[in-house]
Formats: structure tokens, C-alpha cells, sequence
């Protein structure tokens, strides 16, 4: 098979990116080593930035995104005992939109039919060859058949533990990493969310943070130990931690039920240079990682996607060699200040093994700070509801 363009990976970024490209008349085709029932099942995070929103509103792809989401204008950070609320609306002029990363992937999934993008599933055995000339090419097996497709450029969507990145010659690979003491211990359930908008805590007994999936579906997390095992908390000890660690406000709205999902999520901050070498760009987690302390994940792998489409779209169309050059340069400038907002946030919120009275004191002065600062709350606004691409 021969592609302008091969797109290794069909989670949002890989989907979103072949939209994009099919959209400016670029052939390509998307392989995914999952079945689309396995991505579809996979719990992700829910916030998103302007710039998500606005990709899926120039594809045409934002109905039902229009219609279920859930506009929020602000978020509030909790020291235990009140509610400081960050008013992005009013700060900002923006807002975010919470509606579910497994959603979106839902309507670029559903949407690839019609619009002519080619998505293989189940593919095995992915590697990538001849990278740094102009003519590389990716194989697989599908089936047990082995499969091969060239293409002038490939893209690794396929996340931290996918073949992409791994490509990159070792002498020119340059890797940045955080690995956090703890991870976040998750409860889904259906159940109205205990405040309208979401709130990060910071209590004596660590952090919290009660979330929403829809009017009648709520996230909710605290952090734990990364030796803990989530079989060692049961639906109610959930319940309770959290209701001390949201503070009372939060307790007093808060409705219990059965977990629909439970997991641990282990945290950790990665940044991999360069995010593109010769015919191969990099977009997403395939690059980076942020804690999801802030909600930058998916909408950091969107703007990769941003940058990517637009050099290609300026190769192909213009023949412009700098504008493919230039990519990884775009995309890491805006990757380092949300890796440095989300590991800001994380290292104020979280209580690290490390820290004593000294640290804590100063978690609780700097909340108290913002709490009466129109300046240092509009500069977390900036940050949380996304900066300018």
C-alpha cells in the first residue's frame, strides 16, 4: 500500500490527525494495534481546551459535542476547610468544556467512513524503517499476514509504549522525566456531581479531586501510594476519603454509589526530544506526558496535531520543506509550559513523601495567596484553560 501520509496510532491524535489531513486532501491511512471496542472501553480524562474544541468545530464534527458537554467558566482549588474558585470566564474571556476524551474519539471513530479515511485495527508487529530519508515506510502483520506501507511521512500517535519513539536513533534522543511518589486512585460512578465545577484539594491526608463526566456522572480521585492495590479499597472507604479531603462543602453535596471503575494511575512528567526526526513526527504521548493534574493531555496531543497538520498541509501544498523543519520547535514550546503548569499545580496540591512542616506551610500560604490575588489566579486561569497555539 502507498500513503502520503502514515499515521501509526488511532486514539484521539492519530483520528483527529487523519481528519485533519483527509479534510486538505492528503491521503493517508491510520493503523491501530487495538480493536475499537478496547480504545472505546479505555476511561481518559474529560476537560477540554479551546483548541480541541475548535479542531472539532473545523472538521464539522462538534454536534454532539455542542450538545452534551458541559460549559465550565471556572474551577476551584481547596485547602480543607473552603473553596477558592478561579473564574476563567471572567479572567480570561474563555472557557473549557468538559465532555469525555472516550466521546471524542466516539465521533472521529464514527465519522471516518463516510469521510474516506482508512483505519486498520488489530494490526500486530508495528515497525518503522528508512525514517531519515524521504521514502520510509511502516510494517505490520494483520491476520498473520505480513503488510507494508509507504508513505513520504510517518506519525507516531501510538503513545509512551508504542514502536514511534523508539525508532529515534538513541545519539539524538534527549529525555526530560518526573516519576511522582504516588498515583491517583479512581472511582467512576453515576452519580450527580457534587459541585458544578471541578475542585482540586489539598487536605492534610493528600489530595482530591472531584470531577464530572455529565450531570449524572461523576470522576472522583484521591492520591495514593503507588504500593497500594485497588482492591484494598472498597467503594466506601473511597467515599469517605474523599469526603475529608474535599473539605466540607464539597461532603455536605456529595452523593454516594457504586463504582462503576476503579483504577490507579501512576503519575509521571516526560518530555521526549526531538519530536521529529527526518520523515517522522511525533505527536502526543508519544512525546510527552503530563501528571493530569491541570487536564493537558489530550489537549496538548490536539495541538500537536495543530502543528503537524498545518506542516503538512504547507509540504504538500506549497512544497514548504521549512514548515515540516519547524515542527518540533512549535509543538515543544507549548509542551514545556504545560509540562511546567501541570507539574506546578501537582507539586502545590500533592503532599510528597519528602516534605515536611516547611513544605506544607508553604502549600498553605501559597493557597492562601491566591486566594485573594486577581493576578496570580488570572495567571493559573491562562494556563488551566489552555495557551495560545
Amino acid at each position: 500500500m502507498k500513503t502520503q501520509v502514515a499515521i501509526i496510532g488511532a486514539g484521539p491524535a492519530g483520528l483527529l490527525l487523519g481528519h485533519l489531513l483527509k479534510a486538505a486532501k492528503i491521503d493517508c491511512v491510520v493503523i491501530e494495534r487495538q480493536k475499537p471496542n478496547y480504545i472505546l472501553g479505555r476511561i481518559r480524562a474529560g476537560v477540554l481546551e479551546r483548541i480541541t474544541v475548535d479542531l472539532m468545530a473545523r472538521l464539522g464534527l462538534d454536534a454532539r459535542l455542542r450538545a452534551e458537554g458541559l460549559v465550565e467558566e471556572g474551577f476551584n482549588l481547596a485547602d480543607g476547610e473552603r473553596l477558592i474558585r478561579i473564574d476563567v470566564a471572567n479572567l480570561t474571556g474563555k472557557t473549557v468544556l468538559i465532555y469525555g476524551q472516550t466521546e471524542i474519539t466516539r465521533d472521529l471513530m464514527d465519522a471516518a467512513p463516510e469521510r474516506g479515511l482508512t483505519v486498520i485495527y488489530g494490526v500486530n508487529d508495528v515497525a518503522l524503517f528508512d525514517i531519515e530519508g524521504d521514502a520510509p515506510y511502516v510494517t505490520y502483520s494483520l491476520d498473520g499476514a505480513q503488510q507494508r506501507i509507504d508513505a513520504r511521512f510517518l506519525i507516531g500517535c501510538d503513545g509512551f509504549h508504542g514502536p514511534s519513539r523508539k525508532a529515534i536513533p538513541d545519539g539524538v534522543a534527549r529525555e526530560y522525566e518526573r516519576v511522582y511518589p504516588f498515583g491517583w486512585l479512581g472511582i467512576l460512578a453515576d452519580v450527580p456531581p457534587c459541585h458544578h465545577e471541578l475542585i482540586y484539594a489539598n487536605h492534610d491526608r493528600g489530595f482530591a479531586l472531584a470531577s464530572m463526566r455529565s450531570h449524572a456522572r461523576s470522576r472522583y480521585y484521591v492520591d495514593v501510594a503507588l504500593s497500594e492495590k485497588v482492591e484494598d479499597w472498597s467503594d466506601e472507604r473511597i467515599w469517605d476519603e474523599l469526603a475529608v479531603r474535599l473539605g466540607p462543602e464539597a461532603a455536605a453535596n456529595m452523593t454516594r454509589g457504586p463504582s462503576i471503575e476503579k483504577s490507579i494511575a501512576p503519575l509521571r512528567s516526560y518530555v521526549f526530544e526531538p519530536m521529529r526526526h527526518g520523515s517522522l513526527l511525533l505527536c502526543g504521548d508519544a512525546a510527552h506526558i503530563v501528571p493530569p493534574t491541570g487536564a493537558k493531555g489530550l489537549n496538548l496531543a490536539a495541538s500537536d496535531v495543530h502543528y503537524a497538520a498545518e506542516a503538512l498541509t504547507a509540504f504538500f501544498q506549497r512544497n514548504d520543506n521549512d514548515a515540516v523543519a519547524g515542527y518540533a520547535a512549535r509543538a515543544l514550546a507549548r509542551v514545556w509550559k504545560s509540562e511546567r503548569f501541570s507539574w506546578t499545580l501537582t507539586k502545590l496540591m500533592h503532599r510528597f513523601p519528602e516534605d515536611g512542616p516547611f513544605e506544607r506551610a508553604m502549600q498553605v500560604a501559597e493557597l492562601d495567596y491566591i486566594s485573594g490575588s486577581v493576578a496570580a489566579q488570572t495567571s493559573i486561569a491562562e494556563n488551566y484553560v489552555g495557551l495560545p497555539v
